[in-house]
């Protein structure tokens, strides 16, 4: 954690693993990209919202992920998917199935752009021969975690409200793949925004405006090298539709986010303290390199990480 100013950082041992007990916070399930990493888990996050439990994105390892913030896919209310891509998708069917193991007894809620729904009932027909063996031989007494209600989201706007929270999508820019969305998290007097995977986006920024914490991908150009079978070309593409480590600050500092904190770390092994320079030339904000299992809580502003807790400086 880093930013102006002295933080309240207390020493507080985290005994068991629990989810939050919030109106409103985030749980960093994996915090890396396609590159396979050891510590940094594919594209996932949890958020609370006024008792609902959203899983956003199913990158690998997210179920594992879940189990170790002290959830399951049994727990997820319903499932946002940013867009169309593999690394935020792979683990589709384990959440499926792992939500039947784990005795889901409610239909799935899924949404997600364009093409969704067909992705979703391509993956259950690929593992339909094997599910209902496992039915057929397990005996459960329910099949309902295979009931899925897919819902396409072809424009931005709210798509949930509960109990005095809204949920909403908004369009960023990840061409040539469209439409991606981030999604915008209220409830309490306080919000939370997620960026989705995008370049440096005018709409997100004017959606996010005074966001408490600001979950926001980026591209470390510094730490990405040509070599193999990568390109030149290959590489100026992939760093064309994300956010660049000296833009991501920019996007803090216009939307006058409260905090900052990156995710989708491309490469998962970028240098932290370059990172951080990057940003800090462009936002004087408090920012987080976000890790794995890092939980933070907008409503009170603790960060819960490891075996510690610290306190994000009050907003003035």
């Amino acid at each position: 954690m880093d930013g102006e100013g002295v933080l309240n950082i207390e020493k507080t041992r985290i005994r068991d693993r629990k989810l939050m007990n919030t109106l409103l916070g985030v749980t960093l399930l994996g915090t890396g990209c396609p590159s396979v990493s050891t510590t940094r888990y594919g594209p996932a996050n949890l958020v609370q919202c006024c008792g609902l439990n959203l899983l956003i994105d199913i990158g690998s390892g997210a179920t594992q992920r879940l189990a170790g913030c002290g959830s399951s896919s049994a727990d997820v209310d319903a499932l946002l998917i940013t867009h169309i891509h593999s690394d935020h998708l792979v683990d589709l069917y384990q959440f499926i199935i792992s939500a039947w193991h784990q005795n889901r007894d409610r239909k799935q809620v899924i949404y997600g752009p364009p093409g969704i729904k067909t992705l979703v009932e391509s993956t259950m027909a690929v593992w339909k021969a094997e599910r209902e063996l496992r039915i057929k031989w397990e005996k459960r007494t329910s099949i309902a975690a295979f009931e899925i209600e897919v819902h396409e989201m072809d424009c931005e706007g709210v798509i949930m409200e509960h109990e005095g929270s809204r949920v909403s999508a908004v369009k960023v820019e990840h061409q040539p793949v469209e439409p991606s969305f981030g999604f915008i998290f209220e409830a309490g007097g306080h919000k939370l925004a997620l960026s989705g995977d995008t370049r440096f986006s005018e709409n997100l920024v004017e959606a996010a405006q005074e966001t408490d914490i600001l979950v926001h991908e980026v591209f470390d150009h510094r730490s990405m090298k040509i070599s193999g079978t990568r390109t030149k070309l290959g590489l100026a593409n992939v760093a064309a539709y994300h956010t660049a480590s000296t833009e991501v600050g920019k996007v803090a500092a216009q939307a006058r986010a409260g905090c900052l904190v990156l995710t989708h770390i491309v490469p998962p092994h970028a240098d932290r303290s370059g990172l951080l320079d990057s940003v800090r030339a462009e936002f004087s904000g408090p920012v987080i390199v976000g890790e794995d299992l890092m939980a933070i809580d907008v409503i009170t502003g603790t960060v819960y990480w490891d075996n510690l807790a610290f306190n994000l400086p009050i907003r003035t």
